[in-house]
């Protein structure tokens, strides 16, 4: 008896890996930052609740989709060789019943609990990365992760089109953050693990151009970045909190990448500068939301 418990137990624990839970947490959380800056109070019950479920449940029907499709070259790689599909814990006509009863359930809610926009944009998204990223780009071209990062960058969009119906040019800026934000993000990762994709054929840009012209890139798109932060503040989405966080963030997303681009014999940077990187796209958000209610509430005072 206990037996079959545990095994039900590890098979649940399996399906919640393939839907890349710490992602998606990332993701709903930029969605949710993009309906609450969409208004300038409270987005309402229905788009919050379920924009927020059903752009979740898509993200991870996306991630359930790469983990089917990846299986046979994740076997090979240190950091996905454990992942329930190579190990043979699940089979992978069951991954794909699950990441279309997601799928579906997803686009479903999108479509009737909350606007038709919303439910189109998610599937093109989900499809873009799911199909055109996992499928073609990412072993067709060293640009893969810039390319394909319009699919990673979309979630605050649709988060603000979940509560307006509209996509608006500020909704686009919170796009264009994650998309310039993705390929420094990525490509640490990708130094890091350079010779785990150099076995399976991946051409990541450090396996094809070294990564010497990696680390140069890396620094290049953070320059980049810490510019385009600013843009909320000159256009005036936000104020001086999240200037601050943007420009102090950014500063040590630059400090990190000069030091990797300068010291290419410390191999534990381009993990350090990984993992910052997720931290500084949190607190980037993080201070959007503050930011946007300071001002609000202060706006209020002022007129009251």
């Amino acid at each position: 008896m206990s037996t079959n418990v545990e095994l039900r137990y590890a098979d649940w624990r399996d399906y919640y890996e393939l839907t890349k839970p710490r992602v998606v947490m990332l993701i709903v959380f930029t969605a949710v930052v993009g309906m609450f800056l969409a208004v300038p109070g409270w987005p309402g019950l229905n788009p919050l609740f379920f924009g927020t479920l059903g752009i979740g449940l898509a993200a991870s029907s996306a991630a359930v989709f790469n983990h089917v499709l990846d299986a046979r070259i994740d076997i090979h790689m240190l950091r996905t060789k454990a992942r329930p599909l190579p190990q043979g814990r699940l089979s992978e006509a069951a991954a794909l019943r699950f990441a279309t009863v997601l799928c579906i359930v997803s686009m479903l809610m999108l479509w009737y609990l909350v606007n038709p926009l919303t439910a189109v944009l998610t599937f093109f998204t989900l499809i873009g990365y799911a199909v055109i990223y996992t499928v073609y780009l990412k072993r067709a071209t060293p640009q893969n992760i810039v390319i394909g990062g319009a699919a990673g960058a979309a979630p605050p969009a649709l988060g603000w089109v979940a509560v307006t119906g509209e996509l608006h040019s500020n909704a686009l800026l919170l796009f264009l953050i994650i998309f310039v934000w993705t390929p420094p993000h990525f490509w640490a990762l990708a130094i890091a693990r350079k010779d785990e994709y150099a076995k399976v054929g991946i051409p990541m840009l450090p396996v094809t151009h070294g990564e010497g012209f990696t680390r140069l890139n890396i620094l290049l798109y953070t320059i980049l970045l810490v510019v385009v932060t600013i843009l909320p503040y000159l256009t005036g989405m936000s104020g001086l909190i999240y200037l601050v966080t943007a420009l102090a963030a950014g500063g040590w997303f630059l400090y990190l990448s000069t030091a990797m681009w300068k010291n290419p014999d410390n191999t534990g940077l381009p993990m350090r500068t990984f993992k910052y990187s997720i931290t500084y796209l949190a607190a980037l958000f993080g201070a959007l939301l503050v930011d946007h209610y300071l001002i609000i509430r202060l706006s209020f005072e002022i007129v009251s």
